[in-house]
């Protein structure tokens, strides 16, 4: 028979979180669309959106607004040529996509 650890103090906040689970929908593009941009047009994240069609208490914490992609050794050696670096300068690179995004808006 297994033994209750204690959790850590310092991992206590993190209990509730540990126990939350993750729902994904795969629901008509049409109504993931439409949840989307009403998230964006309101500075929410598509899961706080969701918590709020739910009736659901969304955290009031302001987040970091940020975009995410996810880039393996190739893409970095895309990038690294792109760019005129060495792929490991991953920093530098980072530097870069960012400058390329923001004059991605700006054209817009």
């Amino acid at each position: 028979m297994m033994s209750e650890r204690k959790i850590p103090q310092k991992w206590q906040s993190n209990v509730k979180a540990l126990k939350a689970v993750q729902v994904a929908f795969d629901m008509d593009e049409k109504v993931q669309k439409t949840i989307r941009k009403t998230a964006v047009d309101a500075g929410l994240s598509p899961s706080d959106q969701i918590r709020l069609i739910l009736g659901l208490p969304v955290n009031k914490r302001p987040k970091r607004p940020r975009l995410t992609v996810s880039l393996n050794p190739q893409d970095y050696q895309i990038l690294a040529e792109k760019y005129n670096l060495d792929a490991d300068d991953q920093l530098e690179i980072k530097r870069k996509l960012m400058d390329e995004l923001v004059a991605f808006v700006e054209d817009k």
